[in-house]
């Protein structure tokens, strides 16, 4: 192991070695990529590329001898191949490269199966799922739009779209779409788009194009990320029979970007044929309710108590004096019998009033400390009575026993 300082520094050339002894332990490997550059130099044994990763911007550069470039098909700038190669790193200058030992053009053939097998994942993990899908808005506040540069699918899509809705708001992001920076644009639109509050539903369109050209929209990242958006995608690539995995994940696949611009606002003639169609159906569901309304009423009106409505009360006027007299009646008959009660009771109490007796001639005798004599035994000769009359009173003496009681009537 290699071990520095800042005491003791190590040479240039000794960390050039080291990386160079390291580099050789890799062996030959195999390196998948797409040609960005060609520099094929007449008279030249070497034949320079320059490799680009698919789907991120990431370059090496690639030595090929001139035989091995000859065993395979011509090549051009953007095709993909897949190179067996040995790391090469170039002590001098500390460049890195790989030197090919041989180049393989990637077939149409093996581009398809290989996404079909993509497909597969991508299906398995649900990412196809219709579940998942959202549902665009009614009439999206902004549209998002990532396209080609001044490209005829932005022109489509915007004029179709303002002729359905001529309010319509586009938020647009030109980008590259084929080519070597058409993944890392797309998803850094696709990226702010969703980002922004204002953009209700984002639509990715392009025209029509070869197989080679559509597949950055297959591209693995892009779908992953189409996938996690929180708005709705509307998917626009190429023709009706072109079909990316960019049109699976999307929340709504358009044919074409016209069917893409249709799928996103609603038309404002058909609206408005709709809203007058509502209003002429509510203007008739209002009249025949006042109608049925206004028939209630007159049938109202026509019955014999609308006609006179005192009759409710004259009908009743004379079972109310009935009650009355009844009322009257009976009230006087017990009033009758409780005077006579009560003139029958005054009677009995004066009956029996101490007053009564006296009046009837009966007095009272009592003695001078006020006790009542009641027998003859309780008296003494000479002593003080006093006699208690109905009218007044008088004073006697006591002067003995009778011998013998009076008769009644004597």
């Amino acid at each position: 192991m290699l071990e520095t300082s800042a005491e003791k520094p190590a040479p240039v050339r000794v960390i050039s070695e080291a990386l160079s002894e390291y580099i050789n332990r890799l062996g030959l490997i195999w390196v998948e990529g797409e040609i960005a550059q060609l520099n094929d130099r007449a008279g030249s044994g070497m034949v320079y590329l320059r490799l680009r990763d698919p789907s991120v911007d990431m370059y090496l550069e690639v030595t090929c001898p001139r035989a091995v470039f000859k065993n395979v098909a011509p090549l051009t700038d953007n095709a993909r191949v897949v190179i067996h190669s040995k790391v090469n790193f170039y002590t001098p200058t500390g460049r890195l490269s790989l030197n090919a030992k041989e180049i393989r053009q990637v077939g149409v053939g093996e581009l398809l199966a290989r996404l079909e097998a993509l497909k597969k994942v991508l299906a398995a993990e649900g990412l196809f799922a219709e579940e998942r899908k959202k549902k665009l808005p009614f009439l999206p506040n902004k549209v998002g739009l990532i396209c080609g540069r001044a490209s005829a699918a932005e022109k489509d899509v915007k004029e179709n779209a303002k002729r359905r809705w001529p309010s319509v708001r586009f938020e647009t992001r030109e980008v590259a779409v084929q080519g070597a920076d058409a993944v890392i644009q797309v998803s850094a639109a696709l990226r702010e788009l969703d980002a922004d509050p204002e953009v209700d539903v984002i639509i990715i369109t392009r025209g029509g194009g070869s197989f080679e050209d559509l597949l950055p929209f297959s591209d693995e990242g892009l779908v992953r990320l189409a996938a996690s958006c929180k708005k709705p995608i509307v998917s626009a690539i190429g023709h009706e029979q072109d079909t990316p995995l960019l049109d699976l994940v999307a929340d709504l696949r358009a044919s074409t970007p016209t069917d893409a611009a249709k799928r996103v606002v609603p038309d404002i003639h058909e609206e408005l044929i709709r809203i007058q169609q509502l209003r002429d159906r509510a203007d008739r569901k209002i009249n025949d309710l006042v109608v049925l309304e206004m028939t209630k009423i007159v049938s109202l009106l026509q019955r014999p108590v609308m006609k006179d409505p005192l009759v409710m009360v004259t009908s009743r006027e004379e079972v109310i004096q009935g009650f009355r007299a009844r009322t009257i009646a009976s009230m006087s008959a017990r009033l009758v019998r409780a005077y006579d009660e009560i003139e029958h009771t005054r009677a009995r109490v004066r009956s029996l009033s101490p007053q009564a007796t006296l009046d009837r001639g009966y007095s009272v005798i009592q003695k001078v400390d006020g006790t009542i004599v009641r027998s003859p035994q309780s008296l003494l000769r000479g002593e003080r009575l006093t006699l208690r009359l109905a009218k007044g009173v008088a004073f006697a003496t006591a002067e003995g026993e009778s011998e013998s009681a009076p008769k009644k009537g004597e």
